[in-house]
């Protein structure tokens, strides 16, 4: 596989909640880094969350902190993202993106991710 792939996009009211998935491209027991980015049409690819599959290390967001939580089935290979309390402004397409480069903390940077999925859309309604 060399495309990680998203599900669990949907279409909720304020203050609900979502749990997207990604089956990775990268072996998700292995060094590497998966990372969730949003983009609302118009707007740059923004990082949400990235999680560092060789100790489990995330990073979130400062406008998801407390709300968003990344975790990872190592039998599935898959990375979720669990999003509680949404707002409005987290609509938008979700996409996963994985590199067996560690992550470099902190922001994600589009360019740090060879591969990419083909995003799940959120829809967030007040």
């Amino acid at each position: 596989q060399v495309r990680p792939v998203e599900s669990g996009g949907g279409s909720v009211q304020a203050g609900g909640s979502l749990r997207l998935s990604c089956v990775a491209a990268v072996v998700t027991d292995s060094d590497g880094c998966t990372a969730w980015f949003r983009q609302v049409a118009g707007k740059e690819r923004e990082g949400v969350s990235t999680f560092a599959t060789v100790d489990g290390s995330t990073y979130y967001a400062e406008s998801v902190k407390g709300r968003f939580t990344v975790s990872v089935d190592n039998a599935k290979n898959t990375v979720y993202l669990q999003m509680n309390g949404l707002k409005p402004d987290d609509s938008g397409m979700y996409y996963c993106a994985d590199s067996y480069s560690s992550c470099r903390g902190g922001d994600p940077r589009t360019t740090d991710f060879p591969y990419w999925g083909r995003g799940t859309q959120v829809t967030v309604s007040s």
